[in-house]
C-alpha cells in the first residue's frame, strides 16, 4: 500500500473513532435525536450479553430507527432516577473494507451514573457509581457525509441493571 493510500486509510479510521466519541458525548448530554443523526436510515441497535448460567447469548433489546425514535419520544414519560450517565470509551480497533465502503470498530466502554435522587436522596445525591461496562461492536457505512452507524451491538459484561436503564447505552 502506498503512502497516499495509507494516509487515506488512517483518515477513515480516525473519522470512525471521532464518530464513536461524538456519539458518546451526545448520549451523555441526552441529545438522542442528534445521536440518531449519526446513524444511517437502516441502522440496527442491539443490547446483548452472555449468560454463563444458561450458557447462551441473550438479546435484551433490539430496535431499528423508527423504534428508537418512538422510544426516545417516550423517555420523558418513563419513571427514572434522573441520574446522569457518563460514558468513557476507548476505541480498540477500526477495520476498513474499501471494497464494501464499510468499517467495523470495537470499543470498550464504562458507563458511570451520578445520582441526583434515589432511595435516600439526602445521602445518595451527588454520588457517582459504576453503572455498567461492556463493548461496542459497530459497523459503519463510509460515504460523502462521513461514517454513519449501520449497526451497533452493545455487548454488556454487566448483567444487573437498575432503574434508568431504558436510556440508549
Amino acid at each position: 500500500m502506498n503512502i497516499v493510500a495509507q494516509a487515506e486509510l488512517k483518515s477513515v479510521e480516525q473519522s470512525v473513532a471521532d464518530v464513536i466519541y461524538r456519539a458518546c458525548l451526545l448520549l451523555d448530554d441526552q441529545k438522542f435525536s442528534e445521536w440518531l443523526g449519526l446513524c444511517a436510515p437502516d441502522f440496527s441497535y442491539r443490547i446483548t450479553t452472555y449468560s454463563p448460567e444458561i450458557r447462551k447469548s441473550m438479546t435484551w433489546y433490539e430496535q431499528d430507527v423508527p423504534g428508537l425514535k418512538g422510544m426516545i419520544e417516550m423517555l420523558p414519560k418513563h419513571n427514572t432516577d434522573h441520574g446522569r450517565l457518563t460514558r468513557h470509551v476507548t476505541v480498540y480497533s477500526v477495520e476498513v473494507d474499501r471494497s464494501k465502503g464499510e468499517a467495523k470498530a470495537t470499543s470498550s466502554f464504562a458507563c458511570y451514573r451520578t445520582m441526583l435522587d434515589g432511595i435516600n436522596s439526602h445521602i445518595d445525591a451527588g454520588e457517582t457509581q459504576l453503572f455498567l461496562i461492556g463493548k461496542y461492536h459497530d459497523r459503519f457505512r463510509i460515504g460523502g457525509e462521513g461514517p454513519r452507524f449501520v449497526e451497533r451491538n452493545v455487548l454488556l459484561d454487566t448483567r444487573r441493571l437498575d432503574k434508568g436503564s431504558h436510556y440508549p447505552i
